[in-house]
Formats: C-alpha cells, sequence, structure tokens
C-alpha cells in the first residue's frame, strides 16, 4: 500500500494547535506509516508546540488584519500572496492526499492552494460563530467537522458532519486521578481548590480579578492554581509567597489539575470548551470580548442555555462575580447541576469521527 500524506495547518493559540495535534495522533494510530506535515504562521506558538510533539513544521509569512491602520496591514497583500505562493509549493512537492485546517492565519492560504490542486480538505470548525476565513473556505471544502449545532446558517447544510472538538485524550480518565492530583500539586484534600485558566497568552482583566479576589479567596478558605500565562507570570508571580496560591504562566498536565480542581474560572475558547465539558467540574466562564466576532461569548452562551456553566462578561466582573462565586462555591445543588448538564455536551469521541471523515475522503 502506498505512503498516505497529510497536511494539517492550524495555529496563533492553543486553541487551534491541539486539536491539530490531536487529529495528527489518531491519524498516526489510524495509519502508522502515513507522512504528516504542519503548516503555521511564522513567529507564531506552532512553530515551537508542533515540534515538540514529534511532527515538522513550514512557516508561512502570514498575519492577520488588525482592527486599526497599522504597518502589519499595509503588509497584508504582501504576506498573502507570498503565503499563497509558499503553499503552491508545499502542496506541491508534499502531494498530500488530505488537507485539514483547525483555524489560524496559516489555514486560509494553505487550503486554498489545496482546494485548488483539487486536493480534498476538512476544517475543523471549533466555534459556535464561525470566522470569515472558514465561511469563505466552506465554499470549496469537501467536509466541515463542527463542534456546536445549527451551523447550517454558515455552511452548506450537506458538508457538515457534527463531530465535536478534539481534545486531550488524556482527560477521559480523570475522576481515577484525584489522589494522584492533589499530590502533584501538594494540595491540601479537606480544602476546595479553585482553578483559573487565562489560555496560554493569558488574560488581562480575567488576572485584573483573582488579584482583586485573592483577599476573599483566603478567607474563604479554598486553595488556588492560577494559570495566568507566559505574558502576565512577573506580574503576578509574587502571589506565589502567599499560603494556598500557586501561580504558573503554563500548565503541562492539565489531567492532573483538572482532576484536582473543584471549581474552575476559565476563558471561552472552544477547545477549553470542548475539554471542560469532558471534565464535568463546575464552570464560570468570563469569555473574551477581544476576538472575531465575539465568538468566546457565543461559545459560552451555548452551554449557559443548556444550564451546563455560569457567564459573566468582563464588564460585569465588579458587581457579579462574587456573590456568584461565593454562592455556587456554598450550593452543592448546584455545583451538582452544572457538572451533569456539563457532561452531557461532551463529544468524547470527536477525534476518531473527524479522522473516519478524513478516512472517506482519501482517493
Amino acid at each position: 500500500m502506498r505512503t498516505l500524506k497529510f497536511i494539517l495547518s492550524g495555529g496563533g493559540t492553543g486553541g487551534h494547535i491541539y486539536p491539530a495535534i490531536s487529529i495528527a495522533n489518531e491519524l498516526k494510530v489510524r495509519f502508522p506509516d502515513c507522512e504528516i506535515l504542519f503548516v503555521g504562521a511564522k513567529d507564531k506558538m506552532e512553530m515551537q508546540k508542533v515540534p515538540q510533539a514529534g511532527y515538522k513544521i513550514k512557516g508561512l509569512w502570514i498575519a492577520g488584519l488588525q482592527r486599526k491602520l497599522t504597518l502589519d496591514n499595509t503588509l497584508f497583500p504582501v504576506k498573502l500572496l507570498d503565503s499563497l505562493l509558499k503553499s503552491r509549493t508545499i502542496i506541491r512537492e508534499f502531494k498530500p492526499d488530505v488537507v485539514i485546517g483547525t483555524g489560524g492565519f496559516a489555514s486560509g492560504p494553505l487550503l486554498r492552494v489545496a482546494a485548488m490542486a483539487d486536493v480534498p480538505i476538512v476544517i475543523q470548525e471549533q466555534n459556535s460563530f464561525p470566522g470569515i476565513t472558514n465561511k469563505i473556505l466552506s465554499r470549496v471544502a469537501s467536509k466541515i467537522c463542527v463542534a456546536y449545532e445549527n451551523l447550517e446558517r454558515f455552511f452548506p447544510a450537506y458538508k457538515i458532519v457534527f463531530t465535536g472538538n478534539p481534545v486531550r485524550q488524556d482527560l477521559l480518565a480523570i475522576d481515577s486521578k484525584r489522589a494522584e492530583a492533589l499530590d502533584y500539586f501538594k494540595l491540601d484534600p479537606e480544602k476546595k481548590t479553585l482553578l483559573v485558566l487565562g489560555g496560554s497568552l493569558g488574560a488581562r482583566r480575567v488576572n485584573q480579578l483573582v488579584a482583586k479576589e485573592m483577599v476573599n479567596f483566603k478567607a474563604q478558605g479554598i486553595q488556588v492554581i492560577w494559570q495566568c500565562g507566559k505574558l502576565y507570570f512577573e506580574e503576578y508571580s509574587h502571589f506565589n509567597d502567599t499560603e494556598n496560591v500557586q501561580v504558573v504562566a503554563f500548565i503541562d498536565r492539565m489531567d492532573l489539575v483538572y482532576a484536582a480542581a473543584d471549581v474552575i474560572i476559565s476563558r471561552a475558547g472552544a477547545s477549553s470548551v470542548s475539554e471542560l465539558s469532558i471534565v464535568g467540574k463546575p464552570v464560570i466562564f468570563i469569555p473574551s470580548p477581544n476576538v472575531a466576532e465575539d465568538h468566546q461569548t457565543k461559545n459560552a452562551q451555548a452551554v449557559v442555555d443548556k444550564k451546563g456553566a455560569l457567564m459573566i462578561r468582563e464588564s460585569e466582573l465588579d458587581t457579579q462575580f462574587g456573590p456568584s462565586f461565593t454562592k455556587l462555591l456554598e450550593d452543592k445543588g448546584q455545583q451538582q447541576e452544572l457538572s451533569n448538564n456539563l457532561r452531557k455536551l461532551a463529544k468524547v469521541h470527536a477525534t476518531k469521527d473527524i479522522v473516519d471523515e478524513i478516512e472517506k475522503l482519501i482517493k
């Protein structure tokens, strides 16, 4: 049998990178001899994270349009042309059987060129409200794997497959890891643990909130694991000197930190929402308002509508967070209801289902 070849493109944030890596890992399990190449944006975090996962990656000179007039914006047409030309070379030389895009700047030019070369392409749309790139690419996509229902208003219905988002497979058994997790993070089993997730880069407003609320957390007798992001670690690392507080830039063992947590505060990126659905712990979403088309708020709202989580907008934090958090911490009935409803939304076989669709497209 000939060697199958796949190109995956996704990056800019962990929310685009880790789903792509999960799909690549499943492709390797199913086709051990296959060749896999990633294509990302130069200077973005995928250029480090993908090689760490054991895959080759090529970088395109591409970035998104900024909301205000900048030098980057004036260079955008040049970068786009350069990326299209380089994508054409990559497709011609690598000769992929299928190209998969999980979002990020590099996906646009690469998938467009792949479609022009008559290579089947799969879009993995993670959000409840797609970005403009995937809306445009949907016209040439062979399949569109989605994580939310009712996306027919954005994509051709006959191309849509409701798979869910790929997640780390080590999250499926966290219930059995609680003792290991408490030991790993040196936590007191008698105290409640709050986990704060601000994303790989960090979330300024979430970090400001946690710093302000630290006195209240201490008074409530809870212990805090606070992932503040690499951009903010220096600013908040002094809280590590506080009893029952651990501040980190990045968490390597997400399975264990989820197992240790009793309550979670998180942004509402698509991958985070999908992971937290599998984890099934009580969550307060604080969506970022600074993302394209406010898709994090829409992601969180889709869960809130099913009574699977709480959501507090950044503009409401000062008035709403304290009462909402205290009630959640003290109300076991509310904790149980949120957990049960959140778990009903989990799509544990998402990665396998996506690779099933990829396999159908192999010519």
